[in-house]
């Protein structure tokens, strides 16, 4: 079972920070390379406790669909948000802000289980871990560019 451990620094309000961190819209701006669109639950916006998203998206020359969840919420905080139908076994992506001198700790603890039991291991060791790291990282990184630079109005109005 990886898990994927990630720390950003940004400088700009947690408030802000964890507002783009809920944003559908944001969210479909940082994974436009594999297509990615909600298409059920909360398709725009934030989204809150106990509510989900289905998202539709191409990874490795394949359509998906994946349906997760937010399972705890403590504004501006901590989030989760849970896989509830998917490709993967299971996953579970924690989101932690911590504020320090005007800056955001924003923390990503990505942790999941592949299918296919020892196909799905091997799969994590050769490149899917590394896939999904790189995901979480362009995403932090959509993320930090809209926050310091002030286009976080851009989507969160």
């Amino acid at each position: 079972m990886p898990t994927i451990k990630i720390q950003t620094i940004i400088k700009a309000n947690k408030h802000i920070v964890f507002d783009l961190s809920r944003s559908i819209d944001l969210h479909k701006i940082s994974t436009q390379q594999t297509n990615e669109e909600a298409i059920a639950g909360v398709t725009s916006g934030l989204i809150g406790m106990n509510q989900s998203v289905t998202w539709r998206a191409k990874h490795f020359g394949i359509y998906q669909n994946l349906t997760s969840k937010i399972t705890a919420f403590e504004p501006p905080n901590y989030f989760v948000d849970e896989m509830e139908k998917g490709i993967f076994k299971r996953f579970k992506h924690e989101h932690i802000f911590k504020e320090d001198q005007g800056q955001t700790l924003m923390i990503d603890v990505f942790d999941y289980e592949s299918p296919l039991g020892i196909l799905g291991q091997i799969a994590d060791k050769l490149f899917l871990k590394k896939y999904m790291q790189n995901l979480l990282q362009k995403r932090n990184e959509t993320i930090k560019e809209f926050a310091e630079s002030g286009r976080w109005q851009e989507v969160l109005t």
